[in-house]
């Protein structure tokens, strides 16, 4: 009879009925009731009423019952916190009772309900199960132990748990073994700084014994474990792998890759000299060969690990190359893996067979995978070069068939070898010539121009052939364009009398009809080489060119050797390091092979590697916009890589001249002689100098503290204050006029509130044509401003149509010392060109809103700061009293920190603070009668004084 029954059901009322059997009398009746509720809950339907009574069914001693009980409660314990305490008494009984299946059973479902409240009772019943005479109950608890640990970790550690676990790697049940290897594994990764795996020879030793015994689970837990593990001697690595080896026959792949992985590692330190060393590449290859006789799915990931294995130790396969044959019915995925092996293991030895085989693959029906062969064909001749002759008249017999992507794809090959063996092959150019009008995908039309090109000499027609490109020049794709200007030139260079016309057709159409800078660039270097001096233009276009390396697609060294560590898991099918793909808090450890033994090289355990941050006295290194940008001429625009608006995340910074030249003292700290304590850095004077942070750097905004941290403040806009101010906001001014940008006028202002910096923008379309596909960059400037979102024009503009759009900006961007210093470059991109515009920001724009000193600290700071850093202003015809002038500077963070009547004239005392953390101190007398003002301005950077006046003026006229 089958459960499907308990799914069904036609009666109204249910999780009544259901109440009244959960309290029933009769056993079976219980039973029935509570797997109808487990029905419920599976299909989705809310069972949590029934909780009391479900729970009452828990003290029993039918094992079915209370398993299903406790899924019940596994599910709805996190929903009803309250109620699951009533459950605990049942499990600290059931964690005593005789029958060792309970006992596992009650301190496996503790362990998953992940509730605060019952964590606290799992101690006890867990330590208890932890020294369980059964080795059943030892091992759930060992694997208890880190799901408690993934709960509440200073828990564990406190109460021992994890000194209990280790010693359980002692234990003589090989499957406690395991699952206590795992728990510390799963621990250990967490939190990669703690070396809780401390493998000795002895525990090593437990581990290889308990290895023979284990679950497929248990072994592959082992062997990760024992992959982690630095021998002291080739001796020691020796007698590891002759224990691992019988891994290699398990019926399981995951543990013959496991298995792989350890001897891979370990081989690193054996000598090849060694009559071990050559069994154990014996020794490799048929597991490896097995693994490639599973389900597709599993072919694939062996394929993807082979792939390594065989770049690391081509040696291990290399008799095995008729594994790797395609066979008609495997899938694509596994057909182009195969391939890439194939091409791999090419040697002299096998070349003939795998040319067979490759030019069978060229006349398949699969598009993907004919072009994937014919490429192959290429690399083999580049690889090995005996075989090259038998090549490419291989790939001259595709070219005879005429199959249009077999031709392009043959032509794009053919080129390699050119630039392979020079003058060797070029009888072949003819045929190819003959294929010119089939040719329509840019990768094979910009290979047969280069081939022209470069052979001009001995094609009699190349300026006819190269004239025929050059009809439709406007419609080919950047690649074929750039190919086709360099291949003219080096036509004219070979041939200049019969071909100025055509170099001079060609320079016009790159330089003045094209609005591709790369094209453009391109064209005027040439332009100018060969005006200029035809002789210099001849040595660099027609320059002897490097030969081509054989394997291009190789992975990086130090990249697999990573890679080779991670066999058997996803890092290896990806062919990415972990860190690349893992997200979340979980720490990715970077594992390298180990050094060859006698090398001079320093051996780190994987166990104590860095993890993945930075260490803590080595400064992380955030690439910003502007140092991507260097500056506007080089422009790329995508949308700008920057954080949020209010980005007040602390970053960490090296020995670096933020703002170049004599304005690295803005940097210094405002306040040495007062708070000496920050950074332990002294302010600095003078130019040139660099400002060196302590290495903690990254410590957070202080908001409270009234003075300037140096970099802490850096990146800080509102410093955690987040008032409303009402900063003035200057009218929008023409920043970009349509004559000097083909119709697209650029108005703007700036402004600032609630500590967000914004470009307010108008784009006004004058032309006649539609604008789209906008995009903007900022150069580095004086305070770091860079846009924090990309320019969004959601619709295309129309003619005659304007769109308004606020920009968020922020202070993260990089810094260069500007002339004006508030000078700010911007580019604008639309579809139809890239424009370029400079203009002034107010500086108030940058005073941010916790900019208020305290009165000690102000009279301090003004006795700090030399008198000759003093500047005074005069601010002419304005009629405002002390108080309008106060809170009229109040809503742009100019703060009054006193005011004082002396001799009939009101003295303000003020202070505001940019957002690098630049503390400026000012004094302002105003007279009754005279509308003259007098200003003077303190501050350890006296560049920012004559800026910080013109704000002033800006606000109190306005």
């Amino acid at each position: 009879m089958t459960d499907s029954k308990y799914f069904t059901t036609t009666k109204k009322g249910e999780i009544f009925e259901l109440k009244a059997e959960l309290n029933s009398d009769k056993k079976e009746k219980k039973k029935e009731a509570v797997k109808k509720v487990i029905a419920s809950m599976t299909v989705g339907k809310d069972v949590s009423a029934l909780f009391p009574d479900v729970v009452n069914c828990m003290q029993t001693d039918n094992l079915e019952l209370k398993k299903l009980v406790y899924l019940y409660l596994m599910n709805y314990a996190k929903s009803q916190p309250d109620m699951a305490i009533m459950a605990v008494n049942t499990f600290v009984k059931d964690c005593e009772d005789p029958n060792p299946l309970i006992r596992a059973l009650a301190v496996r479902t503790m362990g998953c309900i992940r509730v605060d409240k019952i964590t606290e009772y799992l101690c006890e019943p867990l330590r208890k199960c932890l020294k369980d005479e059964d080795p059943y109950v030892r091992k759930t608890a060992a694997v208890c132990v880190a799901k408690l640990h993934d709960i509440n970790a200073q828990l564990v550690e406190d109460q021992g748990f994890l000194d209990t676990l280790k010693d359980l790697i002692s234990d003589s049940n090989p499957m406690v073994v395991a699952n206590a290897v795992a728990a510390l594994s799963e621990i250990a990764e967490s939190h990669p700084s703690s070396n809780l795996l401390d493998l000795n020879p002895q525990s090593i030793n437990k581990l290889l014994t308990a290895l023979n015994e284990c679950t497929e689970w248990g072994q592959i837990f082992i062997l990760d474990c024992l992959a982690n593990y630095m021998p002291k001697d080739d001796r020691e690595a020796q007698s590891i792998c002759e224990r691992v080896t019988p891994r290699l026959s398990h019926a399981n792949s995951a543990v013959v890759l496991s298995a792989v992985k350890v001897l891979m590692k370990f081989m690193e330190m054996l000598s090849k000299d060694l009559d071990y060393y050559g069994t154990l590449l014996k020794k490799l290859a048929p597991p490896l060969v097995t693994l490639l006789s599973a389900e597709p799915e599993l072919q694939y990931v062996a394929l993807r690990n082979i792939n390594l294995i065989v770049q690391k130790r081509p040696e291990i396969l290399k008799h095995e190359m008729k594994v790797f044959f395609v066979k008609y019915n495997d899938p694509i995925y596994v057909k182009l893996e195969k391939l890439d092996i194939m091409i791999r293991l090419a040697s002299q030895a096998n070349i003939a067979q795998v040319l067979a085989e490759l030019k069978e693959y060229a006349t398949e029906v699969d598009v993907d995978f004919v072009r994937k062969a014919v490429r192959a064909i290429g690399r083999c001749a580049i690889k090995v070069e005996q075989s090259a002759e038998r090549c490419v008249s291989t790939l001259l017999d595709l070219i005879q068939t005429k199959v249009n992507y077999v031709v392009q794809e043959a032509i794009v090959v053919i080129k390699d070898i050119f630039r392979k063996y020079p003058n060797k092959y070029e009888s072949v150019i003819a045929t190819l010539c003959e294929n010119l009008d089939s040719l329509d995908e840019p990768e094979a039309r910009a290979a047969m121009i280069w081939i022209v090109g470069e052979y001009a000499e001995r094609i009699d027609n190349a300026d006819e052939l190269l004239e025929s490109f050059l009809e439709g020049f406007h419609d080919e794709s950047t690649q074929v364009q750039l190919q086709l200007l360099t291949a003219i030139v080096k036509l004219f260079l070979k041939k200049p009398t019969e071909t100025q016309e055509l170099v001079q057709q060609v320079l016009s159409l790159a330089t003045q009809d094209s609005d591709n800078p790369d094209l453009r660039d391109r064209g005027y270097i040439y332009w100018r080489l060969l005006s200029t001096d035809p002789v210099a233009a001849k040595e660099v276009v027609l320059a002897e060119k490097p030969l081509i390396s054989e394997e291009t697609d190789l992975i990086e060294p130090t990249l697999l050797d990573e890679l080779i560590c991670y066999i058997g898991t996803l890092a290896s099918v990806y062919h990415k390091p972990p860190s690349a793909f893992v997200e979340g808090s979980r720490g990715v450890t970077h594992k390298s092979l180990l050094p060859r033994t006698g090398s001079n090289e320093s051996v780190e355990s994987p166990d104590t590697a860095p993890s993945g941050g930075p260490a803590a006295d080595q400064p992380s290194v955030i690439p910003t916009q502007g140092d991507l940008l260097g500056d506007l001429l080089n422009l790329d625009l995508g949308p700008p890589v920057s954080g949020p608006p209010m980005a007040t995340a602390p970053v960490q910074m090296g020995a670096v001249d933020l703002l170049g030249g004599g304005l690295d003292i803005l940097m210094g700290d405002e306040s040495e002689g007062l708070r000496s304590d920050v950074g332990g850095s002294p302010a600095m004077g003078g130019s040139g100098g660099t400002f060196t942070p302590a290495p903690n750097t990254a410590a957070p905004t202080n908001v409270g503290a009234p003075l300037g941290t140096g970099l802490g403040d850096l990146f800080d806009l509102t410093g955690g204050v987040g008032t409303l101010s009402g900063s003035y906001v200057a009218p929008k001014t023409v920043w970009l006029p349509a004559m000097k940008a083909k119709g697209l006028e650029i108005s703007g202002t700036f402004s600032r509130q609630v500590g967000s910096i914004s470009m307010d923008l108008v784009l006004t379309n004058k032309a006649l044509q539609v604008m789209s596909d906008f995009a903007i960059q900022f150069n580095r400037n004086s305070f770091g401003l860079a846009p924090a979102a990309p320019l969004q024009v959601h619709a295309p503009l129309a003619p005659n149509q304007s769109v308004e759009i606020s920009l968020p900006l922020n202070t993260v961007g990089s810094v260069m010392k500007m002339d004006p210093l508030n000078n700010l470059q911007v580019a604008v991109k639309n579809n139809i060109d890239v424009f370029y515009f400079s203009t002034l920001y107010p500086l108030h724009i940058l005073f941010v809103e916790d900019g208020k000193m305290e009165r000690q600290m102000f009279l301090a700071t003004w006795k700090d700061i030399p008198n000759e850093n003093e500047t005074q202003f005069q601010i002419k015809d304005c009629s405002l009293n002390a108080d309008a002038v106060s809170s009229k500077l109040q809503g742009s963070n100019i703060f009054t920190v006193a005011k004082r009547n002396v001799e009939g004239q009101d003295m303000l005392y003020q202070s505001l603070k940019l957002t690098n953390g630049i503390w400026v101190l000012a004094e302002l007398r105003i007279q009754p009668s005279n509308p003259n003002f007098t200003l003077s301005l303190k501050c350890r950077a006296p560049e920012v004084s004559q800026y910080i006046y013109q704000a002033y003026e800006t606000i109190l006229k306005n």
